[in-house]
């Protein structure tokens, strides 16, 4: 028998957009099937900021991790995608489960998006790190539509 709605607790996410440099971040839930942005992590060549991982964490209390899997436009692997796995193993300290989303193109979309809303009026200049969020938010989205 389907559980209904009412027995159904929401689930929360955070989606990890990884780069080499920063790894973006947003928190989506799937009642609303949307996300926001929530700024990035450094990823510096001593190691990722653990200590925001774990603040992030802590703090919104997901059910599942969502990290966007690089790859190229013929789906084939790309060269990110050994650095994405070993992030990959470091989240899984946490003991949450964590899936993978295709992030072709999120950045671009994420990019084309924050320069759209530039020219209505909307929103001022905007960073590399806005980017890096605006496309987790785009990995989030992907994830709760899909599943």
């Amino acid at each position: 028998m389907p559980a209904t709605p009412d027995t159904v607790a929401p689930r929360t996410i955070l989606a990890f957009d990884f780069g080499l440099r920063r790894i973006g971040v947003a928190v989506g839930q799937d009642v609303t099937g949307s996300a926001s942005p929530l700024g990035i992590i450094h990823n510096r060549p001593e190691g990722i900021d653990d200590a925001r991982v774990e603040m992030l964490i802590e703090e919104w209390q997901p059910t599942q991790l969502v990290v966007g899997m690089p790859s190229h436009a013929d789906g084939s692997a790309s060269d990110m995608q050994e650095p994405v796995n070993a992030f990959i193993d470091t989240l899984s300290r946490f003991g949450l489960p964590i899936e993978t989303v295709d992030e072709r193109y999120t950045s671009v979309e994420a990019e084309r998006a924050l320069k759209q809303a530039r020219a209505a009026g909307t929103r001022r200049r905007f960073s590399k790190d806005t980017v890096d969020s605006a496309a987790a938010v785009l990995i989030a989205e992907r994830y709760l539509a899909g599943s």
